[in-house]
């Protein structure tokens, strides 16, 4: 049998909605190798794809909501955790998985972050950190390194950056890892862990805006960015998070960082409950 006229499908394509291609993402961004490693671990985690949920808030990562072919909602600005915390309670036997970026998260959605971090909540949160709002025009946001050249920071950045692990882990997060847009084997990975894991998961994954961090700074393409993680990362498991800030074009500590256990927020409530109602209290399970 001849294969001339077969056309070989691309393993994602089966996750995107295909009707909304092409995406709007820059030539050299990131966010697209995140998106294929992340379709990979539900291959790999074998997690019934309708019990998967995907949540974003504002921003270049926020289109991953509109691109995945699963059930996903495209929240406000700032909001995804909230919205994602609501929908797990809702319904606790979904994945419920946050994908969005470092200013939707940690900026203006900072303050949601740290809470359900503290309670764990049952959500996985991805976060691609390109250091700057790209999506509204090039802003400097909690991630920008010192010095790094954004609209609002035409000299160079004088606001300290969150160490975004650090601040993951202080919060409560059982399970905190970071990767870069280069390192798609180990994001894979961690991907198809924290879908297995129960609790607040993290994964950071820096990842090239050439468009507007990359011109301002000088650094070339988004291929020119790439060589220089591979370059520059260390790979440090179980490293001090408090040892893991980043530096403008300094070395990137990265690797799985926290995995542990510790009862998530329904666990809890169905402890504290089933002691105060006893028998008339009907627990909640998430399996």
């Amino acid at each position: 049998m001849s294969n001339e006229n077969q056309t070989e499908i691309n393993p994602v394509e089966p996750f995107l909605r295909m009707n909304r291609m092409p995406h709007i993402w820059c030539a050299g961004c990131g966010i697209g190798t995140t998106v294929n490693c992340f379709t990979r671990a539900l291959v790999k985690s074998s997690i019934p794809l309708e019990q998967v949920s995907v949540v974003s808030g504002i921003g270049c990562t926020g289109r991953v909501a509109g691109y995945i072919d699963l059930d996903s909602f495209h929240t406000t600005h700032g909001r995804a955790i909230p919205f994602a915390t609501g929908l797990k309670l809702a319904n606790p036997k979904l994945t419920v998985v946050v994908y969005s970026g470092d200013g939707d998260l940690f900026a203006i959605g900072g303050n949601h972050f740290i809470h359900a971090a503290r309670r764990n909540i049952d959500i996985k949160v991805i976060c691609v950190n390109n250091f700057i709002y790209a999506m509204t025009g090039g802003q400097v946001g909690p991630t920008t390194p010192l010095s790094a050249i954004a609209t609002t920071s035409p000299y160079g950045c004088f606001e300290k950056s969150f160490n975004l692990p650090y601040l993951a882990e202080s919060s409560g997060a059982v399970y905190v890892a970071r990767w870069t847009s280069y390192h798609v084997r180990q994001i894979e990975k961690s991907m198809t862990e924290v879908l297995k894991k129960k609790g607040f998961c993290f994964i950071e994954i820096l990842s090239p805006c050439p468009t507007l961090y990359g011109r301002r700074n000088r650094l070339g393409s988004g291929l020119d960015t790439m060589k220089y993680y591979r370059e520059n990362s260390i790979v440090k498991h179980s490293a001090d998070t408090k040892e893991l800030d980043l530096e403008f074009e300094g070395k990137i500590i990265v690797g799985k960082f926290v995995d542990k256990r510790a009862p998530t927020y329904i666990e809890r409530m169905n402890e504290s409950l089933s002691k105060i109602l006893g028998s008339k209290y009907v627990k909640i399970t998430e399996e």
